[in-house]
């Protein structure tokens, strides 16, 4: 059971692995939404996320048999960290089955720490149920990584911490994958302060553990489809969901192109690396129905590989209408090209891409297409630029932007 007893007992366990993670004011977030919103940034973790908590308090529980027989897990990234580290530690074979779709830094990590990796399926719930095999198989000791009330209490340590630097918190915002972090955080807040709101945050495309509190019982879903791979879980924990149907006050979901904005505002204002699951507590802050709270949203974690952040950071210039492309269709004349880039450029747009195509018509004098793509500062001078060219005899056509 997860009692206070226990909890505090984590505490002084996972002290010996982590780093304090102290709170941080966001002013910008502060303003945007009218509550006082404050990061708990697991993103600074050693291993890049919360997972080292529950791993290692897990761990530390085990015999020395237990550990003897080697460490199984499966997990798309965080938990294999945390396992992989905790296990290096007490000297333990560990055996980490990952999604082949696990981002490539997580994988790397997890390798360096000594464990072997084993990629299987294209989701979590594929590997978790080749890890289990493997354990039945090979007599390796199972740990699961949400669904375990041990691992689920190292996590809820963060709530511990949460109290000790804002004894007068409203509001706690975490993500929710398969439900570990969140029944432990939930519990323990709730052992403290009965009177303060717990929120979990799914993405839309992953919303097993919202499926479930309507359905009264733990639910699978037929699929799931995020970017925010460390919460893509089909079916949520089921010896740890009645402490979430007992301690999550409300789910709040968010859509991917939420979490793209919400990359590009935390690196801007805060230069912050935070991973799309991470970012889901961020991405709901304008979700809350409320004022002048005291806001905490946990940053779980912050394992991106480059791609993926470059990737999000592109998609997030273009939602912002920072990054848009247009087609003109102008005549293959001499001083057309210098014209409208004189327009762009007096609208004070930046050209970072041209595409001069000629043989878009069979009569080049007539016209020839030009495929624009440029720099504004929002959509409101995206629209200027757009004027200006319109104005001009030159009627853009939006397009998809080519990067």
């Amino acid at each position: 059971m997860m009692t206070l007893e226990k909890f505090e007992e984590a505490c002084e366990s996972v002290k010996k692995v982590i780093s304090r993670t102290k709170l941080v004011y966001s002013e910008y977030f502060s303003e945007t939404t009218g509550n006082k919103v404050y990061f708990k940034p697991e993103n600074m973790q050693y291993t890049g996320a919360y997972k080292i908590r529950g791993a290692y308090y897990k761990i530390s529980t085990l015999t020395e048999e237990e550990r003897s027989k080697g460490l199984i897990t499966a997990s798309a990234g965080n938990h294999a960290q945390g396992v992989a580290y905790a296990a290096k530690l007490y000297g333990a074979k560990a055996i980490i089955v990952m999604p082949t779709t696990t981002p490539l830094i997580k994988v790397n990590r997890t390798r360096s720490y000594g464990a072997e990796v084993v990629l299987h399926g294209d989701v979590y719930d594929d590997a978790c149920k080749h890890a289990i095999k493997l354990a039945e198989e090979k007599g390796y000791t199972f740990i699961h990584p949400f669904d375990d009330e041990v691992v689920a209490t190292g996590q809820g340590t963060i709530a511990m911490e949460i109290f000790k630097d804002l004894p007068t918190v409203d509001i706690i915002l975490v993500p929710i994958g398969g439900g570990g972090l969140a029944s432990g955080i939930s519990t323990l807040a709730k052992l403290l302060n009965p009177n303060i709101k717990v929120i979990g945050v799914e993405p839309a495309g992953a919303s097993c553990m919202q499926a479930s509190l309507r359905a009264g019982k733990v639910v699978s879903l037929p699929k799931v489809e995020t970017i925010a791979d460390g919460t893509a879980v089909k079916t949520p924990g089921a010896n740890i969901f009645p402490y979430i149907q007992k301690n999550i006050d409300k789910i709040i979901t968010v859509e991917d192109d939420e979490l793209i904005v919400t990359f590009l505002d935390m690196m801007e204002n805060h230069k912050m690396v935070v991973e799309n699951s991470g970012l889901l507590t961020v991405a709901a802050l304008k979700h809350l129905d409320c004022q002048n709270k005291k806001v905490v949203a946990v940053l779980s974690g912050g394992n991106m590989d480059v791609i993926t952040i470059s990737s999000v950071v592109q998609h997030g210039l273009i939602a912002r209408g920072r990054v848009f492309t247009v087609s003109v269709q102008l005549p293959d004349r001499p001083g057309e090209l210098v014209n409208v880039a004189s327009i762009i450029a007096e609208a004070r747009g930046n050209v970072i891409r041209l595409d001069h195509n000629q043989f878009v018509s069979t009569n080049r004098n007539a016209a020839v297409e030009l495929t624009i793509t440029m720099e504004a500062f929002g959509h409101e001078h995206k629209e200027e630029i757009l004027k200006a060219l319109d104005k001009n005899g030159y009627h853009p056509e939006i397009k998809q932007p080519v990067l």
